[in-house]
């Protein structure tokens, strides 16, 4: 799977393109992920991608110009969806992970400023896609986690496959309370259940956290609203 990514910061990714799991996965050819500067296609001698919005309003709008020219310039070797990281968009979980997971490729476009002209949706069809409800400086940190939860649903990145069943959100009765050694620490101990060799009350115990843990969310959420 190829990740190509338009931002005005390309140098913010070296870092995520060479550690942990995705690092890993493109030293062994199982994606691939770069990084294009938006400045690059730009037409005037300041390099601008921005300008101010009509209508008036405070703040600058991303020029459609540069963006559409730098995604059709990614289309030969990347024939995947493209992806703008917007606020408003639909919210990241881990169905959409695992739809995006299956295509050839993602081009995602990191937003600045008060948004991006909206002929680029338009013209480039593209799918708006949020992390979440608040805002960020731009879509530089929300295009790294997209990378990071989509490479892991492809397969043979992650080198345990049985741990992705087990990840939060996997089905409705993952994310319990994990311990590991030593098996007291500060007085606390590891529940007697996980040290008993009992494999079926361990599950049953799991399930019985997790549930737990969801009824508490849930619960939390409410009293917020």
């Amino acid at each position: 799977m190829r990740f190509d990514v338009v931002t005005i910061f390309p140098a913010m990714f070296g870092p995520v393109f060479s550690q942990g799991v995705v690092g890993r996965a493109i030293e062994r050819g199982l994606i691939e992920a770069h990084a294009h500067d938006l400045r690059d296609f730009t037409h005037d001698r300041h390099r601008q991608v921005d300008d101010t919005p009509f209508g008036g309003g405070p703040g600058m709008v991303m020029k459609p110009e540069p963006v559409v020219e730098a995604v059709e310039s990614l289309r030969d070797a990347n024939r995947g969806p493209v992806v703008l990281l917007e606020p408003w968009g639909e919210r990241l979980d881990q169905g959409l992970a695992g739809e995006l997971s299956k295509a050839p490729g993602l081009i995602i476009v990191c937003g600045r400023y008060e948004g991006i002209d909206d002929r680029v949706r338009t013209a480039l069809d593209a799918r708006e896609i949020s992390i979440g409800d608040y805002v960020l400086s731009g879509g530089e940190i929300p295009a790294m986690v997209l990378i990071d939860v989509v490479a892991r649903l492809v397969p043979g990145v992650v080198g345990d496959a049985g741990s992705l069943a087990q990840d939060t959100f996997a089905d409705e009765m993952t994310g319990w309370p994990q311990f590991t050694r030593p098996a007291e620490y500060r007085g606390m101990k590891v529940p007697d259940v996980l040290l008993s060799g009992d494999h079926a009350r361990i599950t049953q115990w799991r399930r019985q956290q997790a549930a737990q843990r969801r009824v508490s969310k849930h619960q939390g959420a409410m009293k917020k609203t």
